[in-house]
């Protein structure tokens, strides 16, 4: 089933004209462990916070979270700063999350979670979302296990390429990707309001697996899309000196580009790089590698972008 086709499955109603009501804010865009890593203190680069969205819908008065990283404090500041949530006087779900999006289980993606527990937030009912292997290893796994029988989180289970309708105006889609699977499914989140749609895909292994697996290519979800958030974890295959990169797949920046380099330019306008290593120069926005995204018509993903999927 094509996650593209899928768009009469929710009813998406029109909204006020002339206001930004679904806005999707990046709040990091770094690889999981962000930057600088762990035993690299003298990094003076550009400093990087693991990748994770927010979608704001302000008709709705609500709030979601793609993917609870490690930086999760910092990220929900930023979240409070630029759009506070509406209520907190109730005592559940006090953080004003309506919902937390997780993409997979690697440490940069639900580490977070931990933070919803009762020596942090102490949260209440904060919604989960997840694929039914990540939904049993949050279950059945402490610390995250305690998180479920506290209520400091509740689980809803995702099924792939089957819609999830939040309201009238939103929808959300995931689509199963391959990559390295050790605890859970690793999914692309298809992003729908009535206006425009957007792609969240921070870790894939390759294009061909995905499109074999999904019967979608990276160029389907380009021109299907209006936003699409896509893996940019390395360069190319000479950025991990030592390293057998071959042992890492990862679609390679340059590769990328290389393949939708033929696609018109309001469509490579479209691709947003997100989830870049500490070693990767467009971590730096003044390095001619990131001048080589702009000149070759795409973007990289930098915390505090927004885009706005419906006004």
């Amino acid at each position: 089933m094509n996650l593209l086709a899928i768009v009469g499955a929710a009813a998406l109603a029109a909204s006020d004209p002339g206001v930004c009501q679904r806005e999707l804010v990046v709040l990091g865009a770094g690889q999981d462990a962000g930057a600088p890593q762990i035993g690299n203190a003298d990094d003076t680069g550009p400093r990087l916070l693991p990748s994770s969205l927010a979608l704001i819908d302000r008709e709705n008065g609500q709030r979601f979270l793609f993917d609870a990283t490690p930086a999760i404090t910092e990220q929900l500041a930023t979240l409070d700063k630029l759009e506070p949530p509406r209520d907190r006087s109730g005592v559940k779900n006090a953080l004003g999350l309506d919902g937390i999006f997780l993409s997979h289980a690697h440490i940069g993606h639900y580490l977070g979670l931990a933070w919803l527990g009762r020596e942090a937030a102490g949260a209440k009912g904060v919604p989960i979302f997840a694929m039914p292997r990540m939904a049993e290893f949050l279950r059945n796994n402490g610390p995250w296990s305690q998180l479920v029988e506290l209520g400091n989180i509740e689980i809803n289970e995702l099924s792939n390429q089957r819609f999830t309708v939040v309201s009238d105006e939103l929808g959300f889609l995931p689509a199963i990707v391959p990559h390295r699977d050790e605890y859970s499914e690793t999914v692309a989140f298809l992003i729908m309001t009535p206006d425009k749609r957007a792609i969240y895909l921070p870790d894939v292994d390759d294009w061909d697996g995905m499109e074999k697996q999904t019967d979608n290519s990276i160029e389907d979800l380009v021109t299907g899309s209006d936003f699409v958030f896509v893996d940019a974890t390395f360069w190319d295959d000479n950025e991990l000196q030592g390293r057998d990169m071959s042992e890492i797949p990862h679609p390679r920046v340059t590769a990328t580009m290389d393949r939708l380099q033929h696609l018109p330019a309001n469509e490579r306008a479209k691709v947003h790089f997100i989830h870049y290593n500490h070693t990767n120069p467009i971590r730096d926005p003044a390095s001619a590698e990131s001048r080589e995204v702009e000149e070759r018509g795409f973007n990289v993903a930098r915390r505090g972008d927004r885009v706005c999927l419906s006004e």
